[in-house]
């Protein structure tokens, strides 16, 4: 079990919606809901397969849809026997005659594994979840795909928790749990060891202390990845700092375009050992 009662565990994986609920024009819904390997190609088969579907239902002909959009007959033709393809702009037309959103061309179950929507919580309990290391560094938005296991915690444990934001980080995904692997657990022990959950606050990089006389541990990015130290800003350069002085003190130069918090992933807020 876990030695501190500001959460349970939670055995349920997340279950997100199959629908993203807000609509966007057709290129923007293209960047903003379908990762690289999504390809405009692919959407353009799918309302292809779609068009067929009320062809061969009666629904439709290559007629009708030339008469609504405006296009030759020759033009639709084309498209649906694969021989052209159509413009964002002409997709744009076909799915508003055709009353269709650019949702209606993606898998629900390519939409289930980018969601970036969190199950609702509707008792006193907020769900919170466990990813990779570089995934908390890097991604302000957490999705399905790269969440691990989810876990619950007292909303009113993480109300108290007081942010102290730097920069542009309003849209990120504030808490995220992260599982300490031997070397960052044995970094800071005893304060962490090897295996523990630590719960970081991505909206609290700012390098002044939470507590008066007490450092902050941070989550750290580095190589793309987190390591978890007290860090001190000397000059342009933040000194991470172990616990456990058996492990070596590291630096990491701020870049000249770039501020001391752009390299803070959060402050640890909470650590959790099971036993």
């Amino acid at each position: 079990m876990y030695l501190n009662n500001n959460f349970e565990r939670c055995y349920v994986k997340c279950n997100l919606p199959e629908i993203i609920h807000a609509q966007f024009p057709l290129a923007n819904c293209y960047t903003r809901c379908y990762s690289v390997p999504m390809k405009f190609r692919s959407l353009q088969e799918n309302l292809r397969k779609t068009l067929w579907e009320r062809i061969e239902a009666g629904d439709l002909t290559g007629l009708k849809l030339a008469a609504q959009t405006g296009f030759k007959q020759a033009h639709i033709s084309n498209f649906l026997n694969r021989k052209r393809g159509l413009s964002l702009e002409g997709m744009d037309k076909v799915l508003s005659v055709q009353h269709l959103s650019v949702l209606d061309l993606l898998d629900a179950a390519e939409i289930n594994k980018r969601a970036s929507i969190l199950p609702p919580s509707e008792d006193d309990f907020e769900n919170v979840v466990l990813v990779d290391p570089p995934v908390a560094a890097q991604q302000p938005l957490l999705t399905n795909e790269t969440v691990k296991d989810i876990l619950k915690f007292k909303k009113s444990f993480l109300r108290r928790l007081r942010p102290e934001l730097q920069g542009s980080r309003q849209e990120w995904q504030r808490f995220v749990l992260i599982r300490l692997d031997a070397r960052e657990g044995n970094s800071m022990f005893p304060r962490t060891v090897p295996g523990a959950t630590v719960l970081i606050d991505r909206h609290y990089n700012s390098l002044a202390p939470y507590r008066k006389n007490d450092p902050n541990i941070y989550a750290v990015r580095k190589d793309d990845t987190c390591t978890f130290k007290y860090v001190e800003l000397s000059g342009r350069q933040l000194i991470l700092r172990p616990q456990n002085d058996r492990f070596p003190i590291e630096v990491i130069p701020v870049e000249e375009d770039k501020a001391p918090h752009d390299y803070i992933v959060g402050r640890i807020c909470h650590i959790a050992i099971e036993t």
